[in-house]
């Protein structure tokens, strides 16, 4: 089971312990002190000894599948469109990017994955407004702005005054 604190934390922990033991005290003492077992201590003398390599520090989860020059070419192909591809309404779905994505390098992608892969592109989730043909945004505007004043309900202060008594 892993220990509370962040991996600095317990970094530090590591350091303190092995600079007690640098001053001549035993791993018994330093154990009680530190609040670990003395096996723990022995374990981490051992470490100290055989230095490892540096291992390069990288975000949590698993590593994206696409290079950085595929990811630019992605976006490039989805700044296209979909029509471009073949699709009859010009939107992305999570499905169908999971399928460009197929054909352009033959990686697979859950739709749940593509979803990630957009969020860290900068792409957001746009859902496409549905609109007749026949609407006029400038008769739309002027019925707002003129016609629905007038027949909207307006509270009458004299008729809430006469209600209350």
């Amino acid at each position: 089971m892993r220990p509370f604190g962040t991996s600095e934390q317990l970094a530090r922990r590591r350091q303190r312990a092995q600079d007690m033991l640098r001053q001549g005290q035993s791993s018994k003492q330093v154990a009680q002190r530190v609040g670990v077992t003395a096996r723990s201590i022995r374990r981490w003398q051992q470490e100290a000894k055989q230095p490892r390599p540096k291992r390069r520090a990288r975000g949590p989860g698993r590593p994206c599948h696409l290079t950085a020059a595929q990811l630019q070419r992605l976006e490039r192909a989805l700044g296209r469109g979909a029509f471009a591809y073949g699709y009859a309404e010009d939107y992305w779905t999570l499905d169908r990017i999971a399928h460009l994505i197929w054909e352009l390098f033959g990686v697979r992608y859950r739709p749940s994955g593509v979803w990630y892969l957009l969020q860290r592109l900068g792409w957001s989730s746009q859902k496409p407004q549905r609109r007749t043909l026949q609407r006029n945004d400038d008769e739309i505007a002027h019925w707002k702005r003129y016609v629905w004043p007038q027949i909207k309900k307006v509270a009458n202060p004299a008729r809430h005054a006469r209600l209350d008594r």
